[in-house]
């Protein structure tokens, strides 16, 4: 116990840390709510001229589809405020050597690398996506049993880990290439697959996309937990992708820090 609660007491000093250098900014910061809050919208938008033509998609509605495609919003804006910018300047670390820095620190540096910086202002894009989550369900008209309600949050979480895991792996490849920044844009595209319909997929797409590269896990299994209660086998399917890549990853990253040679080298 001691050891997380000191963890968590450096996350909250590099969250403080990284709050005021932000506010130190403030126009940069409100651009980059804007512009977020405005990608949102417009992928809102394209779902209802999308319904205007059709009733249904791969057997989602549009409210059900809403809330597929804001429970994915919520997982990347989560994401987003905790790791994943820290994961794609990881590439820059291992080139410049600057990881020497975070490997003579006295904790992990997987720990240290993945957590150094906070993006405050995806925190008001998170809170912008659970309240349009919250609206789809009212549209629907469905009420969700409590252990959905209570499970829902757990996969919110299962979301942010598979994404991670797959972010951490890529950058890692630096470790054993000049850069690996290229990546970035490549998981970017990918990145947008999870807010699709599972079942808009069939055949060598499917199985990829839920069982190699499981993003089709991410935000399908939760919107359908509210939308139709617990399902044991995709509840145990995102659990133990979420354990297979963790563990995935945490392996490759630490075999690139032993091929690591530091800047002194």
């Amino acid at each position: 116990m001691a050891p997380l609660v000191r963890y968590a007491g450096i996350w909250l000093a590099q969250i403080r840390y990284s709050t005021v250098r932000e506010m130190m900014f403030k126009a940069n910061f409100i651009l980059w709510i804007v512009v977020e809050l405005a990608w949102f919208g417009l992928s809102l938008s394209f779902i209802q001229f999308l319904y205007l033509q059709v009733n249904t998609v791969a057997g989602w509605s549009k409210w059900e589809m809403v809330l597929l495609v804001s429970t994915n919003h919520l997982v990347q804006q989560i994401f987003q405020t905790f790791l994943m910018m820290n994961l794609t300047k990881l590439p820059e670390l291992i080139r410049t050597g600057k990881l020497d820095f975070f490997l003579a620190q006295p904790a992990p540096a997987q720990f240290l690398v993945s957590t150094r910086n906070f993006e405050p202002g995806s925190v008001i894009e998170t809170f912008v996506a659970m309240l349009v989550c919250v609206i789809a369900l009212v549209h629907v008209h469905l009420t969700s049993s409590v252990v959905g309600l209570l499970v829902y949050p757990a996969l919110i979480v299962f979301g942010v880990l598979i994404h991670y895991s797959l972010l951490l792996m890529l950058m890692s490849l630096a470790f054993w290439m000049t850069r690996a920044q290229g990546f970035i844009n490549a998981y970017y595209n990918l990145f947008q697959i999870s807010r699709l319909p599972r079942e808009a997929f069939h055949g060598v797409a499917r199985l990829a996309f839920t069982w190699a590269v499981p993003l089709l896990l991410i935000a399908n299994v939760p919107a359908r937990t509210l939308l139709h209660g617990l399902n044991g086998a995709d509840l145990a399917q995102m659990a133990g992708a979420t354990a297979i890549l963790l563990a995935l990853s945490r392996a490759v990253f630490l075999a690139g820090l032993r091929r690591y040679g530091s800047a002194s080298s």
